[in-house]
């Protein structure tokens, strides 16, 4: 392998701590990836990787070693950057790492006008828990990434989205499935299908029953939209869900989407890539495209943070 794939694999595999994970990063199979660790170990006399331990972990040597990988490659990255700006050429990779209910409702179409503006720029995207997003990014396993209630970091620099409207999902058999507008007293004894008490959006949810003295009953919790939105389809409840997420169950006709008299209650989306990064003009194009999709004016300057 040359120096800079064999540092990608090795940084994904001190990432993911899982050699097979990292083999398919890298598009190598599992044992191809072990042979390609065992080689640079040999070579270096010393042992990498922690094999006692499940997840894989890493020895001091391989902490190190790992480190090393991450400024080689961002230094490889800068180099491309810089070389990309010096032709005029806008290419390459540019890798995004979005929540589910971001990714699967927003993806499809800025792909494709992506695809539209930079042609020869493959859109790379993956689907991930949101403190797997955060770990992408500050890894630089992903150039941005897409998150709900983002949260302030010294090392990641925060561009604001969109805020989007929360309304009330019900089953279309629902008494509520014909209504125009709910007020929030009336979910006061609903059987209600909740996020996970860990979830951040959960808590804001708990929050909003508490000031408004709501008291629903919990008949299930998920940590995920996508096993909310199929439960409230199947009639165990209704939820509170972003708007945007349900819009294809919406035109399905699998559910209904109610809005709720109650304005404050949004979800606050944003765009975070690490701070001492600098972006691709590749990545810049992405940026100005979600402008286009009602990114909000910023102070923040994305460029050189």
């Amino acid at each position: 392998m040359v120096i800079f794939e064999e540092c990608k694999l090795f940084r994904d595999v001190a990432h993911s701590r899982s050699l097979s994970r990292a083999a398919q990063l890298n598009n190598i199979s599992q044992s191809a990836a072990t042979q390609h660790i065992q080689q640079l170990e040999s070579r270096m006399g010393v042992e990498l990787l922690d094999r006692t331990t499940r997840p894989l972990g890493l020895t001091a040597a391989g902490r190190l070693y790992a480190d090393l990988c991450r400024d080689v490659l961002r230094r490889e990255e800068d180099f491309t950057s810089a070389m990309a700006d010096l032709k005029g050429a806008i290419e390459g990779t540019f890798r995004v790492a979005s929540i589910y209910s971001i990714g699967l409702s927003e993806m499809p179409e800025l792909r494709d006008e992506f695809a539209r503006i930079c042609p020869d720029v493959h859109l790379h995207v993956e689907y991930l828990r949101p403190n797997k997003v955060y770990e992408a990014v500050l890894a630089d396993l992903a150039d941005v990434g897409f998150i709900s209630y983002p949260e302030s970091s010294r090392d990641l620099t925060i561009i604001p989205w969109r805020e989007e409207r929360m309304t009330v999902a019900a089953y279309p058999s629902h008494p509520f499935a014909s209504r125009d507008l709910i007020e929030a007293s009336e979910l006061s004894g609903q059987d209600f299908i909740a996020f996970d008490e860990e979830v951040t959006i959960r808590r804001e949810l708990d929050r909003f029953f508490r000031e408004s003295q709501i008291e629903v009953i919990i008949a299930m919790q998920f940590d995920n939209i996508q096993s909310i939105k199929e439960a409230v389809a199947l009639g165990s409840g209704i939820s509170i869900l972003p708007e945007r997420a349900m819009a294809s169950e919406v035109d399905q006709g699998r559910l209904v989407s109610i809005p709720l008299n109650a304005p404050e209650l949004v979800r606050p989306t944003g765009i975070i890539h690490r701070k001492k990064k600098k972006l691709t003009r590749a990545g810049l194009e992405f940026l100005k495209l979600l402008k286009g999709n009602l990114l909000p004016e910023t102070s923040e300057t994305p460029t050189h943070p």
